[in-house]
């Protein structure tokens, strides 16, 4: 039966710090689909006390060649915090299990340096792009210096994050911002995922 519940967003991923409002409907298909702004409401849980997620990671050979390739994998988050959660996974990689059937995480020692945000990896904002508000856009902002590592590695980090932040009902957009808040990966300097 599914269990709707309002739930705070942990806006950053380790330690106290303020938090934001969203709702959480993990999507069932490898591509997720933009759904209107919504209070992250979730929608089941897996029966031990956890909700439910996804986290999508590149898999061997398809995302090689294509980065807008992403594929879902289950997690189960232990607090109502599910996009923070999600995006600790994601850093965290796949399970060897996983990394067996050719999963990977782009994002495999990527972060480097001390946090510019007490310690955490990365805060996520919700309702805002950048600084601005903005309903229905998530900013995830990395607090640590961002390392890509290959021709197509920003794509595929950025297609992963993007995806697993999609997922949750209220976000039907996503800026990636980098440890001094410019986009992730924009040579040009333009700074463009900020504008609206």
């Amino acid at each position: 039966m599914a269990l709707a519940l309002v739930a705070l967003l942990t806006a950053c991923a380790s330690g106290p710090g303020p938090s934001a409002s969203a709702t959480s409907t993990p999507s069932t298909s490898a591509a997720p689909t933009a759904t209107p702004t919504a209070p992250i409401t979730v929608t089941g849980t897996t029966g031990t006390g956890g909700y439910a997620v996804k986290v999508y990671f590149a898999q061997h050979p398809t995302s090689d060649n294509d980065p807008g390739k992403v594929f879902a994998v289950n997690r189960v988050s232990p607090t109502l915090g599910v996009a923070t959660y999600a995006i600790q996974q994601l850093l965290a990689g796949p399970t060897a299990a996983e990394q067996g059937a050719g999963y990977y995480t782009p994002w495999a020692d990527a972060l480097t340096g001390a946090s510019n945000c007490g310690g955490a990896d990365f805060s996520i904002a919700l309702d805002h792009r950048g600084s601005v508000a903005a309903p229905g856009v998530a900013t995830l902002q990395f607090c640590r210096t961002t390392q890509i590592a290959g021709e197509l590695a920003g794509a595929r980090m950025s297609a992963t994050a993007q995806a697993t932040l999609l997922q949750f009902s209220n976000i039907h957009s996503v800026v990636i911002l980098n440890s001094t808040g410019h986009c992730f990966d924009d040579l040009s300097g333009q700074n463009a995922c900020l504008n609206g």
